[in-house]
């Protein structure tokens, strides 16, 4: 699993009924794009992640110019 700045870090919920969390990663704090990540959740909270087998990552979207 791979990230930079400014990517969405989603945890699935694990229960019927519990929302995903969806938070932005500030930072990357492993080498290469590699986890942990700092991420600020929709709440304001911001934490360090160790990404499990129930979260994706969602790349932001990149430009190219002409």
């Amino acid at each position: 699993m791979r990230a930079t700045v400014g990517d969405q870090l989603v945890q699935h919920g694990r229960v019927v009924g519990q929302h995903d969390r969806v938070g932005e990663i500030v930072e990357v704090l492993g080498q290469e794009g590699n986890p942990p990540y700092r991420v600020r959740f929709e709440d304001g909270h911001e934490g360090v992640c160790s990404p499990g087998p129930d979260t994706e990552i969602r790349h932001r979207e990149t430009t190219t110019g002409p």
